[in-house]
């Protein structure tokens, strides 16, 4: 192989910024490394036609996307504003389906999830887009695992990225998966960014994701659980402290939240763990006493549920953030 052939599919309204953190990211990996396999990127557009980006932009294709042929190493879909157009044209989801299946390594960018999953691509994977879309991607295509949280999400050959910039810390994960940590570090210092965030990093912390909720019975359970991690907080005490039958406050959880309580209060302690995990030295043990588990392990395994890794991995490599 003389090259590792990249592919960025871009149309009218993608997001400049995700094809951009790819492509440059693989030219300095070229640049710095000089790697006996260098990455040869070229961005295809429907027709070889103009990208109008969604800033204003225009880049230029370098092909068409239709008589694009594989073999393929890698097969990147943008997101961008255009999103929901793209993927609801036939023609396009079609080639990208077709190239798929001549590629070693699919991806997409934010919410360019939402091609892949139009494709079919994304059935029976668990995938990630960007936290204010992942809603209506699940709600859209049910075979899919939306999972909101992680800034990117790999199952198999098939990865997906979160919001905008994460496109930067997926480059730099394939980076690190062809040519070695050593490169992919180099890159990062001259990108001037942080050197290679986890994938199982969130998006946003979950108390600062999402405006409080409009309902005063559900915003003051919501303030009390995340502050209070350690109480008491089955569905039938949250109940009694909300004055109201365990039943409605499901109804009202899964109205204002998207979940049921139980799964907020796993999620918020989950979360609070992870802060104390990544901004304090204390044992695990207490970490988890601290935030209502009933032992480490106990907190071993929410947290693998929750963000892919151990609570030690995720402090190893968190250690020193502040939320």
């Amino acid at each position: 192989m003389d090259d590792r052939l990249i592919v960025i599919v871009g149309y009218d309204s993608a997001e400049l910024l995700d094809i951009s953190c790819v492509s440059t990211s693989l030219a300095m990996a070229n640049g710095l490394g000089e790697p006996a396999v260098p990455y040869r990127v070229t961005v295809v557009s429907p027709g070889g036609n103009p990208i109008t980006c969604g800033a204003g932009l225009t880049l230029l294709s370098r092909q068409p996307l239709e008589r694009l042929t594989g073999p393929l190493d890698t097969l990147v879909v943008s997101g961008g504003l255009g999103h929901e157009r793209a993927a609801a044209d036939q023609r396009l989801v079609s080639h990208v389906r077709r190239l798929a299946s001549e590629s070693r390594r699919v991806a997409s960018l934010c919410t360019g999830a939402s091609v892949l999953a139009a494709a079919g691509l994304l059935d029976g994977r668990r995938a990630t887009t960007h936290w204010r879309y992942a809603r209506e991607l699940a709600a859209r295509y049910p075979a899919v695992t939306v999972d909101p949280d992680p800034i990117y999400v790999r199952d198999g050959n098939v990865a997906t990225a979160a919001g905008i910039t994460s496109a930067l810390d997926l480059t730099l994960a394939f980076i690190e998966e062809d040519h070695g940590p050593d490169l992919a570090r180099q890159v990062a210092r001259n990108l001037v960014t942080y050197l290679q965030r986890p994938g199982n990093q969130a998006q946003m912390s979950l108390f600062t994701a999402a405006p409080p909720p409009r309902n005063e019975v559900v915003r003051e359970l919501v303030a009390y659980v995340t502050s209070h991690p350690e109480h008491d907080l089955g569905a039938s005490a949250l109940a009694v402290r909300a004055g109201v039958t365990p039943r409605h406050l499901t109804r009202l959880f899964l109205e204002h939240l998207g979940q049921t309580p139980g799964r907020f209060v796993r999620q918020a302690r989950t979360e609070a763990a992870a802060q104390l995990l990544a901004t304090t030295a204390l044992p695990v043990g207490r970490v988890a006493a601290r935030c209502g588990f009933g032992s480490a392990e106990t907190l071993r395994l929410a947290f693998t549920r929750q963000y892919g890794v151990s609570p030690s991995h995720y402090r190893a490599t968190q250690a020193g953030r502040r939320y």
